[in-house]
């Protein structure tokens, strides 16, 4: 989420961007129009209005587009806006009529390319329209007196490279500011369907632990009924298994619900690693060549679930590396992920707890913390007894 707001604040400056050069075109040729005496208050008063107006609306629709929707009507009265300006200041591609282009860098946000084009091969006839007839009055390109047919050369060619630069610009940053929120979006469709997944396979492990025991309870109470007058001695011995039944049921779903129910370490990593991936975490498995001791592979399965689903909880990983190795000694199994958040560790406590609880069963120890590349590792150490 940190990375989709950085991305949706650097796209916003971006587009931003063009409204500061606009101000920056403004000052530096309203100084020269001044300096030479040919931008008069009367001139002056409504351009700099309507350059405000023009602002505003700008930033509005900026916020707008952000927010996935077209601003057909700032972009309209900002068109109005940017003619006025245009007019009142003369008309040069690098002061007043500057407005226009920022027009077109706003408005072909969010339409079809046509439209873009459309829009784009219009402004650059008002702009070249309003450039000449600043140049017909006296009051065009700052500090050049031009000739009719060098204008039309120098505002053509001027305005189309704005027109031919400035939407692709505006429309490349919002494109990849789209890319990174669907990104996002689906990364996030991704995590919930692997979590129902998930519920779904823990579904399908309660169905396969008791349903065979239920399915024989029903049989055999049918059957004990039906010999209860013809055979009472067989009714009973129906009765007395039917009870046996009942409670290894009862104990396995007890232990299933929780989660003492002795897991496949080898089962749950492949269920995680598909689980990661589903998600769009790349994830590496690596394993010893020799069978865990007997007890520590249902205790590392439980350890490796509870941090996979911390992993996708609490961090915005790209890849995940879960190791087990194992010594005389002791055997340990490190899960290390990037994407940490800084408050990763801290929100981590519940599922810490039962898992140094399960640990510490059989003499072993969790420790969790961020490393110092930037990537968070979880331990599980477990000792193992010295034979002899």
């Amino acid at each position: 989420m940190e990375a989709l707001q950085r991305a949706r604040r650097i796209t916003w400056i971006t587009l931003i961007a063009g409204l500061v050069m606009l101000w920056a075109f403004l000052a530096l040729g309203s100084v020269v129009l001044f300096g030479e005496g040919r931008f008069p208050w009367w001139r002056a008063v409504p351009a700099f209005a309507a350059a405000v107006g023009f602002t505003w609306l700008a930033w509005r629709a900026i916020d707008a587009v952000m927010a996935g929707r077209y601003p057909r009507r700032e972009i309209v009265v900002s068109a109005v806006l940017a003619v006025i300006g245009t007019a009142a200041g003369g008309g040069d591609p690098f002061g007043w009529g500057f407005l226009i282009m920022v027009w077109v860098y706003t408005a072909t946000l969010r339409v079809s390319k046509r439209t873009a084009i459309l829009q784009s091969a219009g402004a650059f006839v008002v702009a070249v329209a309003l450039g000449l007839l600043g140049v017909a009055t006296d009051a065009g390109v700052s500090g050049a007196d031009l000739e009719l047919p060098e204008a039309v050369v120098y505002f053509g060619v001027v305005y189309a490279v704005w027109c031919l630069t400035m939407p692709p610009s505006s429309r490349l940053w919002l494109w990849i500011w789209t890319l990174a929120e669907q990104a996002h979006q689906g990364r996030e469709a991704h995590t919930r369907l692997a979590l129902a997944e998930e519920r779904l396979r823990f579904a399908r492990d309660l169905h396969d632990l008791v349903g065979h025991q239920l399915s024989a309870i029903a049989v055999k109470t049918e059957l004990a009924r039906r010999l209860s007058e013809a055979d009472p001695a067989a009714a009973k011995a129906e009765l007395t298994e039917i009870n046996t039944l009942t409670r290894k049921a009862l104990r396995e779903l007890r232990e299933a619900v929780r989660g003492y129910r002795e897991l496949d370490l080898t089962a749950e990593l492949d269920s995680v690693k598909g689980v990661l991936e589903a998600a769009g975490v790349r994830c590496e498995v690596r394993l010893p060549y020799r069978e865990l001791p007997a007890g520590l592979a249902p205790v590392f399965a439980f350890a490796v679930r509870e941090a996979v689903t911390n992993v996708l909880k609490h961090s915005t990983a790209t890849f995940c590396d879960i190791s087990i190795r194992f010594t005389p000694e002791q055997a340990e199994l490190s899960v290390r992920n990037d994407g940490v958040a800084r408050r990763q560790a801290a929100d981590l406590g519940s599922g810490l707890t039962g898992m140094a609880e399960r640990l510490a069963a059989v003499g072993g120890a969790v420790r969790a913390r961020p490393t110092e590349d930037g990537e968070f590792l979880l331990e599980a150490v477990v000792s193992l007894p010295v034979d002899g």
